[in-house]
Order: C-alpha cells, then structure tokens, then sequence
C-alpha cells in the first residue's frame, strides 16, 4: 500500500479518535479521558505486538529515539493542553498545526530529503487550509499575556521534530508495531504523576458510556499512531507529515455527515478544505 494512502488513513484514524474523545467528555472529566485513552491505546498496541510475532530484535538506538519519543509526546500533549486554557481554542489550533512546516524544514536540511516544488506547495495549502479549518474568529477574545502563544507553537515546533525523529529511528530498525506500542507505554508513564497530582483538585468520574467512547477514542489514537509510523517506514517526512496533519478536514467532514454540526461549514472552511484537498493532491503528484 502507498505511503500517502496510509497516511491519509491515519489522519482519518486521528480524526475518529477526536470525535470519540468529545463523546467521552460528556461523561467523564478531562483527568478521566485521559487516562483511559492512554491505557486504551497501550493496551491495544500491545496486542498488536504480540498477535504480530512478540517483540523483535531491534537496535538499542533505535529503542532509545523511541522512548524519547514517548516522553516528547507527553510534553507536546502538556504544551497543547497548557496552549489551549491560556490563549483558547481559535488561537492554539493554528499555531499547533503548523508542525508540517517543521517538519518539511528539519527533513530536508538533516535527513536530506528531497522535496520539489509541488509538494512544497502543496505543504503550504495544507497548512494553510488547516489554518482556516480550525482558526475560529467569532470565538470571544480572551485576555492573554503575548508570549502564551509560545505555548501552542511550542507544541506545533516538538511535533514538527518529532516526525523526523520517528524517521530517523525507523532507518536504524523498521518495527512500526512494537515502537508504536514502546511510545504508548512511555506516554502512559510520564502522565501518571500529572494525573496523581490532578486528581485531588478533580473527582474521577467513571461512567459506562463515557469509558467506552473514550476506549474507542484511544483505539483510534493508537492505529493512527501505528499507521503514521507505518507510512514514514515506507514513505519521507515531506509527504507524510502534511498530509496526516489533514485530520482536521475529516474531524469537519464527520462532523458535518454523521453529527449534523452543519453550522461549521461557512465560506472561510469551504476555502480550508479546498486548500488542504489541493495541497494533499500537489503532495501526492509531486512526490
């Protein structure tokens, strides 16, 4: 299967494990999500691993970029998380999806990949239109020191030198499966002191439902992160990274399909969406 087609399945992945996180959050509290979309995805790694002929041999480099991968991503979800409570939703979503560029910029200069100009165009219109998907301007202004946007571009930067990161790693020892499910149980480690400390400023709300959309959420989670690493073992960071960073056209094309939230779509998200198909199409051509 083509780089670009799983990918583009991994940006779907993504976007499902967001639309199942939302349903959670009707019932549990963020500490809740959390925690059971972390173990959901370790756990269902981790079967992987094992229904996949158990754990291989590998590099110990290779295990090293890994798990600092794991410990990058709990500080790029804290920075997300962090971005979002100071500067709000409209104004940390743009500046986190920004990481294509980063990521493009640290392939071609470190890993010497090679990018002409079609998917460098196409890699501006996804970020772009990823931009106008998510930039929310009727969203009421709040008060906010300057440097908070470091936050959210903070965030956006790591995760921009995380895929190259998987890359580099993935050249030392190509095992998608057991480095995702390595990832996972390192991500799931570094949050646990976060959630001790937090759960005595709020109670842990365990419901049914809840548990079982936020178990769905961290399956998504988990095969999108198994997918994208799948896709740069046989694919660059160039042509990757900005078409998984398409997950939120398909959070909107959901929501407009299956969850009627129809007043979304507006002329600013038509133009988005047609600039992130555009640009997904220049990346794929361009190659």
């Amino acid at each position: 299967m083509a780089p670009e087609l799983i990918a583009l399945l991994a940006a779907i992945s993504y976007a499902l494990f967001t639309v199942y996180g939302w349903f959670g959050l009707h019932y549990a509290t963020a500490l809740v999500a959390t925690i059971v979309s972390l173990a959901s995805r370790t756990i269902m790694l981790w079967l992987a691993v094992v229904l996949t002929g158990g754990i291989p041999q590998f590099a110990p480099l290779a295990l090293g970029v890994f798990i600092s991968l794991g410990i990058l991503q709990s500080v790029i979800s804290l920075l997300t998380f962090t971005g979002l409570q100071k500067i709000g939703t409209a104004r940390s979503q743009p500046l986190r999806n920004t990481y294509p560029l980063w990521s493009a910029f640290i392939a071609i200069t470190l890993l010497q990949e090679q990018a002409g100009t079609a998917v460098l165009a196409g890699t501006m219109l996804v970020v772009v239109g990823v931009v106008l998907i998510t930039w929310q301007p009727e969203t009421k202004a709040i008060d906010y020191c300057w440097w908070h946007v470091l936050y959210s571009l903070g965030a956006g930067v790591l995760a921009g030198i995380a895929f190259p990161l998987r890359r580099y790693g993935l050249t030392i020892t190509n095992e998608p499966v057991f480095f995702s499910a390595v990832i996972a149980v390192v991500s799931l480690v570094c949050s646990l002191p976060y959630a001790w400390i937090s759960h005595r400023h709020q109670p842990l709300v365990w419901h049914p439902r809840g548990v079982l959309h936020l178990s769905a959420s961290g399956f998504f989670e988990g095969l999108g992160a198994l997918l994208g690493l799948i896709a740069l073992g046989a694919g660059t960071v160039v042509v990757v990274s900005p078409i998984i960073a398409t997950t939120p056209l398909w959070n909107l094309m959901i929501a407009y399909f299956f969850l009627r939230e129809r007043e979304k779509l507006n002329a600013r998200t038509a133009l988005g969406t047609v600039a992130v198909v555009a640009g997904t199409i220049a990346i794929t051509v361009g190659r």
